[in-house]
């Protein structure tokens, strides 16, 4: 979701509602927390440590992003607002690839076995979050990991649903949502009658729990590209 609303808005200019700066205010807030934190902390002591602390502040502004209630910011300034707050998102973005590629092993990625599931998790949000050619660079490394359990079969999924819905392709896991008439819904779904086998294979949640918690957001920022053919808005 969160890379929706990176999207969503080309402007420059600063936001001019109280409540657009608030946002903007709470994700630099957000990051300098968690960078205040590692400093507080021993310079880590491995990749593991590393990946973790890349992963904190991978997640932390995001969950400004996707709790915030885009229904008190004046319509007229939700674009510029959401623009000033990704900048901030997307510079943490590019500094995290750039460690993650300095950090890669010879194997090509991080296994659970030997990270551990937090840094193997913080590790693939962070390619998750990155461009569409780095995406298409580690998903086939990713898919053969799922079967020696060394990487999570969520993570894989999600990630062949971001590529397809860049590359204008319908989905398999129904991981992937926009937003339009303020509610979240998901993009085009291929073989709706064998969703739920596929993401239970996964090891995901039913389609219907996960729709749910998607939809937890409060007068989410509508979508500015427009909604692709067999898109529903029920």
């Amino acid at each position: 979701m969160i890379e929706l609303l990176l999207g969503l808005a080309a402007a420059s200019a600063a936001p001019a509602s109280a409540e657009g700066r608030n946002l903007v205010d709470a994700v630099e807030h957000s990051i300098a927390q968690v960078r205040a934190r590692h400093a507080s902390l021993p310079p880590a002591s491995s990749d593991t440590e590393r990946l973790i602390r890349l992963g904190e502040l991978d997640r932390a502004p995001r969950m400004i992003m996707v709790t915030w209630d885009f229904g008190r910011m004046p319509i007229s300034d939700r674009d510029s607002a959401i623009a000033a707050a990704s900048a901030k998102i997307e510079a943490v973005d590019a500094s995290n690839l750039e460690s993650l590629l300095n950090m890669l092993p010879n194997e090509g990625w991080f296994w659970r076995s030997r990270y551990g599931d937090k840094a193997s998790n913080a590790a693939f949000h962070i390619v998750q979050h990155s461009d569409l050619a780095t995406q298409k660079r580690f998903l086939p490394v990713l898919e053969p990991l799922v079967a020696k359990n060394e990487v999570d079969g969520q993570n894989a999924a999600l990630m062949s649903d971001r590529i397809a819905i860049s590359e204008g392709r319908r989905q398999r896991y129904g991981s992937q949502f926009r937003c339009d008439g303020g509610r979240n819904r998901p993009y085009p779904i291929e073989d709706e009658a064998g969703l739920d086998e596929r993401r239970a294979e996964a090891g995901m949640p039913p389609f219907s729990e996960y729709k749910a918690r998607m939809q937890l957001q409060p007068n989410c920022p509508q979508t500015r590209s427009p909604p692709p053919p067999g898109m529903k808005l029920d």
